[in-house]
């Protein structure tokens, strides 16, 4: 997705596809064919089995992209606000009409509530699955309302911001996996839960912009490590500590959404390192259209991941699974492969019909220090020679 405060990064469009895709495969595996169950023996898949995980990564991508344009200058909030709510308002309010249109006998003037708080209490679009991503907009949003501050406060006070936040959020951790009935379900989709995750995108932001020269002499070995970790991570979720679990006190998830963010993070960071390849040939050209489709799919993934739901549901009920083989895995990648097809032609209506002629109004809203800022509103860091002289006029 291209923005008018940052030079465009394709590869970060290719992560957003993945982060899509996992949710998508999740979905699918559930919602077709195992019912929302633990799954152990199914580990060596957790990828897909614990395909959730693709938000953690939607959010910790957030929290890097976020923190790679604050370092280009000053934030002015209002635009900034203005260009999130143009981003994510329009087919978020789409999405959250259809859930009320479909709930409508159940319908209180109160649930207009639940446009801010999406998944506080009982929400319009968790009443049903084809509305139900919709979860993550508004822990998305909260975290919008505040990032210029953290932005701000992690540029003058370094690493030690975000590690005093991590400690701080892992306290309230403990005290909702101690205090609630079934705190995976808190730690899961709540910004209790996930606060965590855009501060360690917003530290690997900031450290690949500060050290993206020593990064790209090793992209190849950090981009493989941080694979293995992650697949090695969802194994031990997969196998020991599922979020369809029975049993919602798993000690694992208080710390699990660190352990995402971190691997996810150093994905990113792999990924965005990794030399530009070349081939010649038919491997060129192949390379080049596969990276075309996933930065296509990557710049349409919000629809793709609010409407995907319609796709599968629409898909069971009308011509049913697919069983063209008696092989389930066989069967399970022909039924995602149709559902992704459809899913993109979907979610392509939604981009140019409801997302992109918002998208087209946005701003810039990054202000450097040769841009005249007498008109607008910024939150800028303190430098830190001028730190003390204004912390002593304040005194005065």
């Amino acid at each position: 997705m291209k923005s008018v405060n940052i030079a465009y990064l394709p590869r970060l469009d290719h992560l957003r596809f993945v982060a899509a895709g996992l949710v998508i495969a999740f979905h699918v595996y559930h919602y077709f064919y195992h019912g929302w169950q633990a799954n152990p023996e199914a580990a060596a898949i957790g990828f897909i089995v614990e395909g959730h995980t693709g938000v953690g990564l939607f959010f910790t991508l957030s929290g890097f992209l976020f923190m790679l344009i604050g370092m280009n200058g000053a934030i002015d909030y209002k635009t900034f606000l203005y260009n999130r709510v143009l981003r994510i308002a329009p087919l978020f309010i789409v999405v959250f009409y259809l859930a009320i249109s479909l709930g409508r006998n159940d319908f209180s003037a109160g649930d207009i509530g639940y446009l801010l708080f999406s998944n506080i209490g009982t929400p319009p679009t968790s009443n049903f699955f084809i509305t139900g991503a919709a979860w993550t907009i508004s822990v998305e949003f909260t975290f919008y309302l505040i990032f210029p501050f953290l932005c701000r406060f992690f540029l003058e006070s370094g690493y030690r911001y975000v590690l005093g936040l991590l400690a701080l959020m892992l306290v309230f951790k403990i005290c909702a996996y101690l205090i609630v009935d079934n705190p995976i379900h808190v730690l899961y989709s709540t910004l209790i839960g996930r606060l965590d995750q855009f501060l360690i995108g917003m530290a690997a932001g900031r450290y690949f912009h500060d050290n993206w020269a020593s990064l790209r002499r090793r992209g190849w070995p950090l981009m493989i490590a941080a694979t293995l970790l992650m697949y090695a991570a969802l194994w031990i979720l997969a196998r020991h500590a599922s979020w369809s679990s029975l049993d919602k006190h798993q000690p694992l998830w208080i710390v699990w959404s660190m352990i995402e963010a971190g691997g996810w993070a150093l994905v990113i960071l792999g990924y965005l390192s990794l030399p530009t390849l070349s081939f010649s040939g038919l491997s060129g050209r192949l390379s080049q259209a596969v990276a075309k489709v996933a930065g296509y799919c990557g710049k349409i993934s919000f629809s793709l991941y609010l409407l995907h739901a319609i796709v599968l549901y629409l898909l069971k009920e009308l011509i049913g699974v697919i069983q063209f083989t008696p092989w389930f895995f066989a069967n399970y990648l022909i039924n995602l492969g149709v559902v992704m097809v459809l899913c993109v032609a979907l979610a392509s209506l939604g981009f140019y019909f409801i997302e992109s002629p918002f998208l087209k109004l946005r701003k810039r809203y990054v202000v450097r220090d040769h841009d005249d800022v007498s008109k607008v509103e910024v939150i800028r860091p303190i430098p830190d020679v001028k730190r003390a002289e204004q912390v002593k006029s304040l005194k005065r």
